[in-house]
């Protein structure tokens, strides 16, 4: 459960931040709620993660698949795209991730 609560986290921070963008500096109602929803949503299921995950583990990942879906998320609904820097810089993210998941023993299995 601790790892869906996990993705839901995520998954609610990557809406938080794309309606973030689209609130234009909470000059925009819908998106601004939006906002308020989805960083709710992710913090509450944040910390029902960290009742079992170490809190550098679920944020590591949290953070780091957090940015890799905003940066998907940008590039499809804003058009923002990324040179060759920074997708290197996405790739070392998610390696990152993957080797605290794989070979760290603090990571909780």
């Amino acid at each position: 459960m601790n790892w869906l609560y996990l993705v839901i986290a995520i998954i609610s921070e990557v809406i938080g931040t794309s309606a973030l963008k689209a609130s234009e500096g909470f000059s925009k109602l819908y998106p601004s709620l939006l906002v308020m929803l989805g960083y709710g949503t992710a913090f509450y299921f944040l910390s029902l993660t960290l009742r079992t995950i170490p809190v550098g583990i679920a944020y590591a990942i949290w953070s780091g698949l957090g940015v890799v879906l905003i940066t998907i998320v940008s590039w499809i609904l804003f058009n923002q795209r990324l040179d060759p820097a920074g997708w290197l810089g996405i790739f070392l993210i998610t390696s990152g991730v993957i080797v605290l998941n794989l070979f760290s023993k603090t990571s909780v299995h």
